[in-house]
């Protein structure tokens, strides 16, 4: 079976029966959200923090819940419209932008503490057209430069993707260092042809202190009981209809207009008794 990324672009694979079909599938569901928990392990921001992230080809938002679950506030981008309806049908708490990553970013300078991204790099290393902007060298450049000036200083970038060949990720690794990223490639559990999993670990600043981990070795480790947990506590929060509940208690919506705050976005209320008080239904 051919890979996507060699049938067609991801806006015109993922299609509205396509997207849905990836985003029910519970097998993808499971992966994503391996890749996502391994790659905020990657990230290693510091514990108990508000953070802002971003993440890189959200799709349908799979990633997006774990990062709820896990107290970050977050932006997605996606290039496939499909996709991004899914994510809004499901609710998903991140704010959503539909974007080619390949064009670059127009985030302001340091928006970000940090960013992921599943199953999406290897997107970038195939030329749609034969027009120079849509080769992958150029398309790369512009996507590492962009996304080095939206990182603070000092964080990283867990960038897991799925490379053909050692030429792909010299091609990769090459460019983002031109653009001035520190780090390099994880590989977890690289004797393994089903769990090996390739991370591309980028630097931002840190005066040389930072240092790229170390990928897993060994076989691969299943914790059921802790996977099975994870996706218990995610299913209570969805309704009968498959939806996601209103999980903006107060203590969530004072964490997120604190780092507004922070941001220097402006027009952010003030917080007050009333402050996440659940309204009266009027009719």
């Amino acid at each position: 079976m051919s890979r996507p990324e060699l049938i067609a672009p991801p806006e015109i694979y993922y299609g509205d029966t396509e997207a849905k079909k990836y985003t029910q599938n519970t097998r993808n569901q499971q992966i994503q959200a391996d890749m996502t928990y391994r790659a905020l392990e990657l990230l290693n921001l510091p514990p108990d923090e508000p953070a802002f992230l971003l993440d890189i080809g959200c799709g349908s938002g799979l990633s997006g819940e774990i990062l709820d679950e896990e107290g970050y506030i977050w932006a997605g981008v996606d290039i496939a419209p499909s996709m991004l309806e899914v994510a809004l049908e499901r609710e998903v708490e991140g704010d959503l932008f539909l974007q080619d990553i390949g064009q670059g970013f127009g985030f302001r300078p340091g928006s970000f503490d940090g960013a992921i991204s599943i199953s999406v790099l290897q997107w970038l290393l195939n030329a749609e057209t034969s027009h120079p902007t849509s080769s992958p060298p150029h398309r790369l450049t512009r996507f590492f430069s962009t996304l080095h000036s939206a990182l603070r200083n000092p964080s990283r970038a867990i960038l897991q993707f799925y490379p053909s060949s050692d030429d792909q990720i010299q091609l990769i690794t090459s460019i983002a260092q031109k653009a001035g990223f520190g780090g390099g490639i994880v590989v977890d559990y690289p004797n393994s042809k089903k769990a090996k999993k390739v991370f591309l670990c980028l630097l931002v600043g840190g005066g040389g202190q930072q240092q790229v981990p170390k990928g897993l070795e060994g076989e691969e480790e299943e914790d059921s009981r802790v996977r099975f947990e994870r996706r218990r506590e995610r299913e209570k929060t969805k309704s009968k209809n498959g939806r996601r509940k209103n999980v903006k208690d107060r203590d969530w919506i004072l964490k997120k207009k604190e780092l507004y705050r922070k941001r220097g976005k402006e027009g952010v209320p003030r917080d007050s008794k009333f402050t996440g008080r659940k309204r009266k239904s009027v009719f």
